[in-house]
């Protein structure tokens, strides 16, 4: 497959950056939040000294051309020089495969402080990091600061901590991604507007000498999603239920791939199920639980089989790879949010959101598509949870059906998955998103999948999701889809009356008590929480 295409001005070191699968033999557990800390002053350059600065030379505000392996020419150096085996000052590098830091300060003998690089062709949306450090020492207390983290609130807040990947750990003992950090803070930066926050913590490294990695979730590149297709190419079993092709081409000309998963006898007569995940390139668990879902789906598991007989699998695991491969959080090279790009023509600027919305429209003339599912991550909000559609005008049943897919999730993953947090009000914001746009083409079961960065508060836990964790969503995905589909109606009317029972309670009637919905604002039914993870501005 052809190695990523990245705009002209990224430089891109040769290195591939890989990392293995690793689960932790026991739930990592959340960290105990710190308060805010009046300590940690703002610092500037002028109190220490940049360690390493790398910054995209961009040609004018938007994207113009694209090539394999970024800039022309040799690489700078963007980080210090050591001065001798003494110096203990750390090399940072970033320059790789959805790699993001532009800028670290030394300012102590092991304190740093760092930012973030914007979504290229933007000023803004600094949330995602993922970046190396060498020259690592063992027994020293380090303390990091991202300076310029852009959203207000934060899981950091609330126990999440950073991912640390040690080479070494990997090499000699099979240790993968593991949850790292003390002293974990997440509050308001400086005074100027628009206000940045801050996320610190201090960390111990595992050995001296060292190669480490940080990330803000565990992550997924469009390489290692390359070579997912081509295991499955190379697999003559999974192949035959399987067939992947280009959807379009990206911005940058990466190729937006789209599966079909079905089983033996054609697509004819059978409904249809659209997946997609990775609008937002920053939200790497959605990657993950995409992952889970294709592996199952493409399985020998009975159930498997099942559901390759009954429908047919219309699945876009990467929507935005250039922002994938640049590091961005949110937006495309269009320097835009393509989940609010639907509605608008302009296959132009956002290729992969206006290729899949033609394909479900062609899909929709001659079959039914049951429904449609966007992966997604949440930065905000514990636990996993769907957004869905209810525009308050419909019939009770259809009102209360909308309910009832998640609702069976949260049965099938009752320690993961909390239907409390659900949301179904269709907010005028929300039109240009993936969830709503399908909704008005005609999918009545229109969802985003939120997946937290953190991990679930739920069944007693109280602990990070695992890689195996996240793809384990797409595993209980399926069997929901085989509950919800189901001929006998037992399931389904048991979970039309319990989502019935629970909207009475919200609304202080008694369970039961009859009466229609149709007439009450999906408002009244949800407190007025901002639901999506998106920005506070989209510009």
């Amino acid at each position: 497959l052809p190695a990523p295409r990245w705009p002209v001005e990224c430089e891109v070191i040769q290195e591939t950056i890989e990392h293995i699968e690793w689960v932790p033999p026991k739930p990592e557990p959340f960290c105990p939040p710190m308060g805010p800390d009046q300590a940690l002053y703002t610092l500037s350059e002028e109190q220490g000294t940049v360690v390493y600065h790398s910054s995209p030379a961009l040609q004018g505000s938007c994207f113009t051309r694209a090539r394999v392996g970024g800039a022309p020419g040799p690489l700078s150096s963007p980080a210090a020089r050591l001065e001798g085996p003494q110096d203990t000052t750390l090399l940072f590098e970033s320059r790789f495969e959805s790699g993001n830091l532009q800028k670290a300060i030394k300012v102590g003998p092991y304190e740093y402080v760092l930012m973030l690089r914007p979504d290229l062709y933007t000023a803004k949306h600094m949330q995602w990091f993922y970046f190396r450090v060498q020259n690592t020492r063992r027994e020293p207390l380090y303390r990091f600061t991202i300076a310029n983290m852009a959203k207000p609130k934060s899981l950091y807040g609330q126990g999440l901590q950073p991912l640390l990947y040690s080479q070494r750990d990997a090499q000699s003992c099979g240790i993968g991604w593991r949850r790292v950090g003390t002293d974990i803070r997440y509050d308001r930066g400086g005074a100027g507007e628009p206000p940045t926050f801050r996320l610190s913590w201090t960390v111990r490294f595992p050995h001296d000498g060292d190669t480490c990695f940080f990330a803000a979730c565990y992550p997924y590149t469009y390489s290692d999603l390359q070579r997912y297709l081509c295991a499955l190419a190379a697999d003559p079993a999974r192949s035959r239920y399987c067939t992947v092709q280009a959807l379009c081409r990206s911005l940058a000309g990466n190729t937006v791939y789209l599966l079909t998963v079905t089983g033996p006898g054609g697509t004819a007569g059978k409904r249809v199920v659209v997946a997609s995940a990775r609008v937002h390139p920053g939200e790497s668990g959605g990657s993950w639980a995409m992952r889970g879902f294709l592996d199952f789906l493409l399985s020998t598991h009975a159930d498997a089989r099942l559901l390759r007989r009954l429908f047919v699998f219309k699945v876009v695991p990467m929507l935005n790879p250039d922002g994938v491969v640049v590091g961005n959080s949110r937006c495309s090279l269009a320097g835009r949010d393509p989940n609010r790009a639907y509605r608008m023509e302009l296959p132009g600027c956002f290729p992969g959101v206006w290729h899949l919305r033609a394909m479900v429209q062609r899909v929709l003339a001659e079959q039914e598509v049951v429904l449609y599912c966007d992966f997604h991550g949440h930065s905000r909000k514990n636990n996993v949870f769907m957004y869905g559609c209810d525009a308050g005008r419909d019939s009770t049943g259809t009102q209360l059906r909308q309910r009832v897919f998640p609702l069976m999730l949260s049965k099938n993953a009752p320690d993961k998955f909390s239907f409390s947090s659900c949301k179904f009000r269709v907010q005028k914001s929300k039109e240009g998103t993936g969830r709503v746009s399908m909704w008005r083409l005609g999918v009545s079961h229109s969802y985003t999948l939120e997946v937290a960065f953190s991990g679930s508060t739920l069944g007693g836990r109280s602990s990070h999701f695992s890689v195996e964790d996240l793809k384990s969503l797409g595993h209980l995905l399926c069997d929901t889809l085989l509950d919800f589909c189901d001929p006998a109606p037992t399931k389904l009317q048991q979970c039309l009356v319990e989502a019935d029972a629970l909207l009475q309670r919200q609304m202080g009637r008694e369970p039961h008590s009859g009466g229609s919905w149709s007439d009450v604002s999906p408002s009244e039914l949800e407190s007025s929480t901002t639901g999506s993870d998106s920005s506070v501005s989209d510009g």
